[in-house]
């Protein structure tokens, strides 16, 4: 569910007609719903009610500072996977002790950032890891909590572009290599070895491969505790996939999600910690888009828009679908037209859908991508010399722009010229 609904023939933000805000902040610009992102957020929160628990919003889906705030203003811990995301984290007010810290390449600077500035944990995800972070954290005469990333060997049967649990993968450690690992981790200085990390991947939209990867987790907290590791938080990543809109796609809900948990550790008696953000960003944003031309092909029409790959790359990237839908509410019953919806950079894979059929629309009417709220802003660049494009965000009948669209002067007055030009 979301808060973008047709109301009085034109497609709204919560109370905000679309059309106000693209006539007032030009197109292309991303836009967001506050009672979606919080909607969504407390549907986890309640989803782990009545074991303990704590939702880390996995940043890399969207992390504007106006969303950050949105959500750690209801408690929501920060899942990070970079300095820059990390400070971004302390910035918007999230205290150190709900920000955790993942990815596989943590730089000597950002696991001191991160000890300086306080950190609930780190995600492990290697043994030179561990061992840096054990030196650096004896240096500065502290000792900072870990999980330790298991690779589990499972099939999260989703884009392979975005699996993370099986043996090939670049994450965590293999799950057969684990007690070495940890004993490892608990004779090194500075570590506090508490938990376990698991991530099987993103964009889920079966409950099987999450089952099967919790169970083993399970059976290897019983494991470590046998061989004497205070096992007590148990970190089961994210990656509960959002519909896209297309028939085949119905993930699972939340509640769901959490009954998996509760069956499958809760007997554990280990706090856990969750790490979605495609499911609490993706529907809580729309890409807004306006119409250039209508272009007759030979054998096909093409939608010419003002948006681009550069701002939403996920269908060049992914080939992924997201719903185009006209601004103005159509009539219904009227003929649909087949269209290659493109954008105007100059390449081939500057194309969001192929055939898609949709109302008969011209040039200066505006569009919307659905879910477009989870890895749109956050993965945009500047390519062709585009401006980032803004982000707006809604709450009740009034917006703000949360994040401004450059000028061109903003742009090239970043480069800087060398003193023999």
């Amino acid at each position: 569910m979301d808060h973008f609904i047709y109301r009085d023939g034109t497609l709204h933000a919560e109370d905000v007609p679309v059309s106000r805000i693209a006539d007032e902040v030009g197109t292309p610009f991303y836009l967001y719903s506050t009672a979606t992102l919080v909607r969504h957020y407390r549907l986890f929160d309640e989803a782990l009610d009545g074991m303990p628990h704590l939702v880390c919003y996995a940043m890399k889906a969207a992390s504007n500072q106006a969303i950050l705030r949105t959500l750690a203003a209801e408690g929501a811990g920060m899942d990070v996977v970079s300095g820059g995301e990390y400070a971004r984290a302390v910035a918007a007010g999230v205290p150190g002790d709900r920000i955790v810290f993942s990815g596989v390449g943590k730089t000597e600077a950002e696991i001191a950032q991160a000890l300086a500035g306080g950190i609930r944990q780190f995600n492990v995800e290697s043994e030179p890891e561990m061992q840096q972070i054990s030196r650096i954290a004896a240096q500065m005469g502290k000792t900072v909590p870990i999980t330790i990333r298991v690779n589990p060997d499972v099939d999260a049967k989703t884009h392979a572009k975005i699996s993370t649990g099986k043996s090939e993968n670049k994450f965590g450690i293999p799950i057969d290599r684990a007690r070495e690992v940890y004993a490892l981790a608990a004779s090194l200085p500075g570590l506090d070895v508490i938990g376990i990390d698991v991530h099987i991947g993103s964009q889920l939209t079966d409950l099987a491969p999450f089952e099967l990867a919790y169970r083993k987790v399970a059976d290897l907290t019983e494991v470590l505790r046998a061989d004497g590791h205070d096992i007590r938080r148990l970190d089961l990543g994210g990656g509960l996939g959002i519909p896209y809109a297309r028939s085949n796609e119905t993930p699972p809900l939340p509640s769901d999600f959490g009954a998996l948990i509760k069956r499958t550790v809760g007997h554990l008696d280990c706090e856990v910690e969750i790490e979605p953000g495609r499911l609490i960003a993706g529907n809580a944003g729309l890409l807004v888009s306006r119409v250039i031309y209508v272009k007759q092909g030979a054998d096909r029409q093409f939608l010419i828009l003002d948006g681009a790959m550069n701002d939403l790359i996920r269908p060049a990237m992914y080939d992924a679908h997201h719903d185009i839908v006209p601004v103005v509410e159509p009539d219904a019953g009227i003929e649909q037209v087949a269209y290659d919806v493109v954008g105007p950079v100059c390449e081939s894979g500057d194309t969001f859908a192929k055939g898609r059929t949709m109302p008969p629309l011209a040039a200066d009417d505006l569009v919307a991508f659905r879910s477009a709220g989870a890895y749109g802003a956050v993965m945009a660049s500047e390519y062709n010399s585009r401006p980032l494009v803004p982000e707006v965000l809604v709450k009740g009948d009034h917006y703000a722009v949360i994040r401004p669209r450059p000028t061109f002067d903003e742009m090239i007055n970043r480069d800087t010229i060398p003193a023999w030009l």
